[in-house]
């Protein structure tokens, strides 16, 4: 990971309208009026390069929010600058607790510093308050399994500890791509029969086919899912299936299908828009719409892999622990 300064994203935006007008996040800058879409040799637009992610908008609406779809501009203003002020990792105010609780320095943090551009008040766009709907009973039974065998069985191997702990996924491998606290960058690159997407975080890479190859059997399943993608005029619709049931995005299982859209609608901006379809896991669909700045800084290896010591670590404390346990027994 590593530190960066930030621009200010998306400066040639001509103004947002207001609130009720219900801006759109493709809305293309007054400065780029004239603005062509670059294109690969194949005709298809250019996405490569490095892009960002980062931002300050939540997934979903914060209960404060309720009912309200965009701030305006002094609003987004003032939530920039209480959201930073709270997540500021070198505060020393609060209890000593507190102070331990917030662990590395605010330099190794990354969430970004503004809220997208639209100042809509969720990634969320569907549905229209804001939220992920809710989970069904089947995913609601899955994740209290879940939860019970992380508790009896916490570290019996490592794989009984979480998928980033060990390296192998984080949050969904970048598919979907969300922001998290740092790492929020993602590298494109494209030939006339692939598309690749590699993510910063835990350096996974997407391989997505355009070729029009048939997918995978379901019996096959990948960490990533197995992605087809198709071009719909310039945007680029991703569609992903076979995912693997030992992952989870939100509490979906292996019927997840992901549909992803990439639009590039400025110089300096990819419009990125989701649809998460998973009957079994959620009473409805729901759709996300981020807006990718284009980041002109490097993209630093993140070092991160399946043997690293921390998870060595882990599992030795745990064996101490239940040692010393099982010595306080046969004390008694």
């Amino acid at each position: 990971m590593n530190a960066r300064c930030f621009a200010l994203f998306m400066v040639a935006l001509a103004s947002v309208p207001a609130a009720a007008q219900a801006p759109s996040a493709a809305r293309k800058p007054a400065a780029a009026a004239t603005w062509t879409v670059p294109r690969t040799p194949d005709g298809h637009p250019d996405f490569q390069g490095l892009w960002s992610y980062a931002t300050l908008t939540p997934l979903e609406r914060p209960a404060e929010l309720a009912g309200k779809e965009f701030l305006s501009e002094q609003e987004a203003a003032e939530y920039e600058q209480r959201t930073l002020r709270e997540n500021n990792r070198d505060r020393r105010d609060g209890s000593a607790e507190a102070d331990v609780t917030r662990a590395y320095n605010d330099f190794w943090w990354d969430r970004g510093t503004k809220v997208v551009v639209t100042r809509r008040t969720s990634l969320v766009v569907d549905p229209p308050d804001g939220k992920i709907p809710p989970l069904t009973a089947d995913a609601q039974n899955r994740a209290a399994a879940r939860t019970e065998a992380r508790r009896v069985h916490p570290a019996d191997g490592p794989e009984d500890r979480p998928l980033a702990e060990r390296c192998i996924l984080f949050g969904n491998g970048g598919a979907p791509m969300l922001p998290t606290a740092y790492n929020n960058n993602a590298q494109f690159f494209q030939t006339r029969d692939y598309v690749v997407i590699v993510n910063e975080m835990v350096h996974d890479a997407r391989v997505i086919s355009l070729d029009g190859r048939p997918p995978l059997p379901s019996s096959v399943r990948q960490w990533l899912g197995d992605s087809r993608g198709r071009w719909e005029g310039d945007t680029l619709v991703v569609e992903t299936t076979n995912f693997t049931d030992k992952s989870s995005f939100r509490g979906s299982d292996e019927n997840l299908r992901l549909i992803e859209r990439f639009t590039r609608v400025s110089p300096d901006t990819l419009l990125y828009q989701f649809t998460v379809d998973d009957p079994t896991s959620f009473t409805r669909p729901w759709r996300v719409e981020l807006p990718l700045w284009k980041n002109p800084e490097l993209m630093y290896e993140y070092a991160c892999h399946e043997g690293n010591s921390g998870i060595a670590g882990v599992l030795r404390g745990f064996r101490k622990a239940e040692a010393e346990e099982a010595a306080r027994k046969g004390t008694r």
